[in-house]
């Protein structure tokens, strides 16, 4: 009786020090997510409905749907919305088309040296990305790089004015930001295939084409829906770069969100749009978690 009061003595200690290393490995993430995450999605959806009025303890909340009215009911504010949802499948999309060469290459073709090209890829995305920015604005200004080498050739009489300040340049700048993240979980998909499925496929007489398409490109499906939402969410409410290259044609919701704060100084509208993204955001995250399995793609 003594040796097992000792032993369940003992399992509940050995339980009891395993909770507090849980809580101490995750106290502090929680406490990040809590405090930067959490209480300003709190905070600004208070303020689109007017649950805070301002910033002083002394205002009183007068809770109204105005902002929300206003939003859903003005046109240009959800043309604005889908002019982004459009701008984001473009980006979205066109990363995908580009970054998955680049994974397929790494996973199936360099062999020993994929992780030396991976670093190699990688690398120069490690530094600012406003000056990454910058750079295209160097590029392709009327002034820039691609029009003064076409110039110079003969090939143009004038500078190519849908280079600069268009959606060219944010489909442009977006794709090339995001082509790394992108072909990452692509080229974890493709590592993990089984080359023995593909040795098969040959056996049976099947092209390369026709082994890509019949075996490799499906099984690669989860790091193909995993890029894209990684790509697609945070395009959707993308504003500095429409700011810096985009010009006026390039105007993106993001944009609207932030002149509403700094410009118009109208934090309820701009809490009602910001709150809007966050519900179609948690939305379409829901709706891949459903259908596509999310949860086995991040995995």
């Amino acid at each position: 009786m003594a040796s097992a009061e000792l032993t369940d003595t003992g399992g509940s200690r050995e339980r009891g020090s395993r909770r507090r290393a849980t809580l101490g490995v995750l106290g502090a993430p929680v406490l990040w997510i809590v405090l930067f995450f959490l209480v300003p999605v709190v905070m600004i959806a208070f303020y689109s409905v007017g649950g805070i009025s301002g910033l002083s303890p002394n205002d009183i909340p007068q809770f109204t749907v105005t902002p929300w009215k206003d939003f859903l009911t003005t046109d240009p504010y959800m043309e604005l919305f889908w002019r982004s949802v459009r701008m984001s499948t473009v980006v979205s999309i066109t990363s995908l088309i580009l970054a998955y060469p680049v994974a397929y290459l790494l996973a199936l073709v360099a062999g020993k040296r994929k992780y030396t090209m991976l670093i190699v890829i990688i690398v120069p995305f490690l530094t600012s990305y406003l000056l990454r920015i910058l750079a295209f604005r160097v590029l392709l200004g009327d002034q820039g790089v691609i029009n003064s080498f076409l110039e110079q050739v003969g090939l143009i009489d004038q500078p190519i004015t849908w280079l600069f300040n268009s959606r060219f340049a944010i489909y442009a700048v977006l794709s090339y930001v995001w082509v790394p993240f992108v072909a990452l979980p692509i080229f974890v998909s493709l590592e993990s295939l089984d080359l023995q499925l593909l040795e098969a496929s040959n056996d049976l007489g099947a092209s390369r084409f026709r082994t890509f398409w019949s075996v490799t490109f499906p099984l690669s499906l989860p790091g193909v829906i995993a890029a894209f939402i990684f790509v697609f969410i945070p395009t959707l409410g993308e504003y500095i770069t429409p700011l810096l290259v985009g010009g006026p044609s390039g105007f993106m919701f993001g944009n609207a969100i932030q002149s509403a704060f700094t410009t118009g100084l109208d934090w309820q509208f701009g809490s009602a749009m910001a709150m809007f993204l966050v519900v179609a955001v948690a939305v379409l995250v829901a709706f891949f978690g459903r259908y596509l399995n999310v949860r086995t793609v991040a995995e």
